[in-house]
């Protein structure tokens, strides 16, 4: 009996110490961020497949330059970054089954990624859960927060709405709002109507695309016979190269329908086409043609990569400014766990000298300084800045625009 009794009492400790062996390996649910060793892991989750590849890819080759190029300085904390690469495959239900891969799989202390707002919003409560943090590097629809998520895209008021107000000043009166049938441009066109209504202008029209449609007969049909002075595009991905190749076989320029685009960048232009582009205007806060001493090297560094063909853009530049913050984020706060990586990101000292001028992190809402840039593409197939403004802060709820307070404006899922 007493034997007996022994055995028991030993398999009990044995269990237990087991199960503290499995605790103290695991950490916190989704493995350990510290990064145990020489390296530390981090996530890139980006569309390599699917509709929204096209534009996709160079946010990733941007994120991966500013990681090689940490890396050859020393790296951060003294660890060398290792990255983990999944596909969201163009699905924001792949987005968020290939998140929770890397924080509860491959033990990722941070991850850079997502473009659509429907693939961020599908990540959202993946890196809340787990208590993770997202780098958001496009330009979005506000009306969103998150502890868990770092946006250095542009706000609502950083990028639509002083596109709005320009076009107004230069004229334009009547609007076409045309985009891809998800949050994003649902929202931006919400904002876009109460905007246009409190300034005296008309929306002529509304319609919107499926993401992998590539038939818009019916769609130009409508254009045509509501005459619009501009066309408002938050198209994304394919859908931009169906609509303006399409406008081209029907002969149409910029001269015929002025097009002011939120998601056509160098990239997608240098896939559609400068000789279909020339003429067309968008709104962003960074161009290859941005003149600081920054961009010229980032510029440099990009092509040096992968190849003199290759274009920087507003989104690949924010992804690149992304992983330089978190670095500095790391930093300050002597830790890559990511809970003392948001403290760090919330004492509002957490800047980078980027392509696009100095970035510096709100600390209350997550978001970067930014000026505005309206852009019209050229026949070299790049943007020339038109107009600019002042570094603008952040409102992603529009809170402080009497005319979107009074609209009642309020977020889409």
């Amino acid at each position: 009996m007493k034997k007996t009794r022994m055995k028991r009492f030993l398999a009990v400790l044995s269990a237990a110490a087991l199960a503290a062996t499995m605790l103290t390996a695991c950490g916190s649910r989704g493995g350990s961020s510290s990064g145990d060793g020489d390296t530390v892991k981090v996530g890139l989750l980006h569309s390599l497949t699917g509709s929204m590849a096209i534009s996709e890819k160079s946010v990733r080759d941007a994120e991966v330059l500013a990681i090689k190029e940490i890396n050859a300085a020393g790296g951060v904390n003294g660890k060398q970054i290792e990255y983990v690469e999944e596909d969201g495959a163009s699905e924001p239900s792949t987005f968020a089954t290939k998140a929770e891969k890397l924080i509860d799989s491959e033990g990722v202390s941070t991850i850079f990624g997502c473009w659509t707002s429907s693939s961020r919003k599908a990540v959202k409560p993946i890196v809340e859960e787990y208590g993770s943090l997202l780098w958001y590097p496009v330009q979005y629809e506000g009306m969103e927060s998150s502890s868990n998520i770092v946006y250095t895209g542009a706000a609502p008021n950083q990028q639509i709405v002083p596109a709005i107000d320009y076009l107004l000043e230069q004229g334009y009166k009547k609007f076409f709002l045309l985009g891809s049938d998800y949050v994003f441009p649902r929202t931006a066109n919400m904002i876009i109507n109460a905007q246009l209504e409190a300034k005296g202008a008309e929306a002529v029209g509304e319609e919107y695309a499926d993401m992998d449609q590539t038939d818009f007969a019916a769609i130009i049909s409508k254009i045509e016979a509501a005459k619009p002075d501009v066309i408002i595009n938050t198209l994304n991905g394919t859908g931009n190269v169906s609509f303006f190749k399409q406008m081209s076989e029907k002969n149409y320029t910029s001269s015929d329908y002025m097009t002011m685009s939120f998601s056509i960048a160098e990239e997608e232009v240098a896939t559609i086409g400068a000789d279909i582009l020339k003429g067309h205007m968008v709104s962003w806060n960074y161009y290859q043609t941005t003149d600081t001493e920054k961009n010229k090297e980032f510029v440099k560094a990009y092509k040096d990569a992968y190849g003199e063909n290759r274009v920087t853009s507003d989104p690949a530049e924010a992804a690149y400014d992304a992983v330089y913050l978190w670095k500095a984020a790391c930093e300050k706060a002597d830790s890559f766990e990511p809970e003392d990586v948001i403290k760090a990101v919330e004492s509002g000292e957490i800047s980078f000298d980027a392509p696009e001028g100095t970035v510096t992190i709100q600390g209350d809402n997550h978001r970067l300084v930014k000026p505005v840039r309206i852009g019209q593409v050229g026949d070299d197939g790049l943007i020339n800045e038109i107009y600019a403004t002042d570094p603008v802060a952040p409102d992603p709820y529009l809170s402080t625009y009497d005319w979107a307070v009074k609209a009642g404006i309020q977020p889409l899922e």
